[in-house]
């Protein structure tokens, strides 16, 4: 074992929660490497609606991700059109903004307000057929796969290293940790862990699948969220949609020089690999589009599915969006793993998981803080 390199922390996952996490264990000192099977935020972490939410319980991660990363998170205006038909009263969206902008103390940035009728016909073609009134607020959008891999870069220049493409193999259970096995530039290669971390989303069950002793599999369902992406740009911001059928929110919102819709949300049972749009997604945010948005081309340019891992049981709209870190043992883990979480919250999830493992790890000296450094 003395002859094999050792790492304090093994993240098996290279999406935004397996950098956060590579960061913050960086930062905090420790010896960190990360291995990917195939690319950074090539799953779930680049398939996202690309939107940084500022809701109250985001309102922290929000505005710090705004201050560093002023490259790659942009603030937008975001327009909520209600209908006749649709089911949220106007009365009701203005008192939850209402509430929102002053338990967030008023702050500017929180603030909305509505936009004037003889402004309507200016919002990128939004139908005004039985139009009532639109709600505009402030959030933000980022490229995800792009900020996925400036924290890597991040944690790689406090130390941390990457494997990519590399897949895990096996580890096997010793006094001190783990000895892990994976597959690294065509040759099997062996190291040791004092933890590990599973931030593989989808493929987080099958990990612990590989692990001696065995971890029981975490009660999860992966739901699956397509996106389309159209010709022309909305210029104005983005649109929060519902659709009338069930009440989902659908986004619309500019996307380099293209417009993206989405998403969609069902039970996916399979291979995370080969997770692909489905026909009746495609026609139910075209419908929705065509709908809202009467004048513009509904010719999908692109099409891609992701995977979230949500608690099983229940409307996949309504379950709970509340990261799940299980470990082997809560007191002295030596694996922790990640199911579910926000883009917007991929700090606070990686500190909540470098806490458990501090029950296990002697604490080094920190070198960082990933509240300070910045992110290009």
């Amino acid at each position: 074992m003395r002859d094999l390199p050792n790492f304090d922390v093994l993240i098996v996952g290279g999406g935004i929660h397996g950098v956060g996490v590579a960061q913050a264990s960086a930062a905090a000192g420790f010896q960190v490497a990360l291995l990917e099977q195939s690319s950074l935020a090539a799953g779930t972490s680049s398939k996202s609606s690309k939107l940084i939410h500022g809701g109250l319980r985001y309102l922290e991660s929000f505005e710090l991700m705004i201050r560093l990363a002023p490259s790659l998170v942009t603030r937008k205006d975001f327009f909520i059109p209600i209908y006749a038909d649709s089911s949220r009263r106007p009365w009701k969206v203005h008192a939850g903004l209402s509430l929102y902008s002053l338990l967030a103390g008023f702050r500017s940035h929180v603030r909305y307000s509505t936009v004037a009728p003889d402004l309507w016909k200016s919002l990128d073609g939004l139908s005004t057929d039985g139009l009532e009134v639109v709600f505009r607020y402030p959030d933000a959008q980022t490229d995800d796969l792009l900020l996925t891999e400036s924290v890597m870069r991040s944690a790689q220049s406090l130390g941390a290293t990457l494997f990519c493409p590399a897949d895990f193999c096996r580890a096997v259970r010793d006094k001190d940790g783990w000895q892990v096995e994976y597959q690294f530039e065509n040759t099997t290669a062996f190291c040791h862990a004092g933890v590990i971390v599973n931030a593989a989303g989808p493929w987080a069950n099958q990990v612990l699948q590989h692990l001696a002793p065995q971890q029981p599999a975490f009660a999860v369902e992966m739901v699956q969220g397509t996106h389309l992406e159209l010709p022309g740009k909305v210029k104005h911001g983005c649109y929060y949609l519902e659709v009338p059928s069930d009440q989902r929110a659908v986004f619309v919102m500019p996307w380099r020089d293209h417009t993206l819709l989405g998403t969609t949300e069902h039970v996916y049972h399979g291979d995370p690999a080969k997770v692909r749009p489905l026909d009746q997604e495609q026609d139910y945010l075209l419908d929705l589009y065509q709908k809202s948005f009467p004048v513009r081309d509904i010719t999908v340019l692109k099409a891609w599915s992701g995977l979230r891992v949500l608690p099983t049981g229940g409307n996949a709209f309504s379950r709970s969006r509340e990261t799940q870190l299980p470990a082997d043992n809560e007191r002295q883990p030596r694996v922790v793993s990640i199911f579910g979480g926000k883009l917007t919250g991929y700090r606070a999830t990686a500190q909540k998981v470098l806490n458990k493992l501090l029950r296990t790890l002697p604490r080094q000296q920190p070198i960082a803080r990933t509240d300070e450094l910045k992110l290009s």
